[in-house]
């Protein structure tokens, strides 16, 4: 399925003009996602390739970021992906509460970028069942000023990725094989 995510309005951007996300699942326990960003690149503040390393405060700068929502409502797993290949992955067991590194594999992330797009695929474990994910970016142009895009933006709020109203995206349940 193929999410479009929309800009925070109080945090304009002249770099980019879209951020599309495709995610499907790869196997019952892990999700395919592809994000596609769109827009004049080279004003995209992006780090340079480097080892696939987990790397705390990568939502800091340019990073594409994924939310799964433990299918019981237990909590819920934060994936961070950089295009430098680095990544986090975090657990929560409610909103903001129990933050700890999730013991995931690492995500195999592969970065292509040409003419006026970036595109980052990546698999996910996912660390519980899930149905709802929220989907978002953070971009950071070369001039420092910082955008941030969801599927959904909390009503009369600054950004929070984290807030319920973000878990929007519905997957379908795993077919079994």
């Amino acid at each position: 399925m193929r999410v479009h995510l929309i800009r925070h309005p109080d945090f304009p951007c002249e770099a980019v003009r879209a951020v599309a996300v495709d995610v499907s699942y790869a196997g019952a326990s892990a999700l395919a996602v592809r994000y596609v960003v769109e827009g004049d690149i080279d004003a995209v503040a992006l780090p340079p390739p480097a080892p696939p390393v987990r790397t705390d405060d990568l939502w800091r700068h340019t990073c594409l970021e994924a939310f799964a929502a433990d299918a019981a409502g237990r909590g819920y797993t934060e994936y961070n992906l950089a295009p430098s290949t680095a990544w986090a992955a975090y657990r929560f067991d409610g909103y903001r509460r129990g933050m700890r590194a999730a013991e995931i594999a690492p995500p195999a992330i592969e970065v292509d970028r040409s003419g006026g797009r970036l595109e980052l695929r990546a698999r996910l474990e996912l660390a519980e069942a899930t149905g709802l994910l929220s989907l978002a970016a953070v971009i950071e142009e070369t001039s420092g000023r910082i955008s941030y895009w969801a599927v959904r933006h909390p009503a009369g709020s600054r950004p929070d990725f984290h807030h319920a109203d973000g878990f929007a995206v519905e997957l379908p349940a795993v077919s079994a094989p």
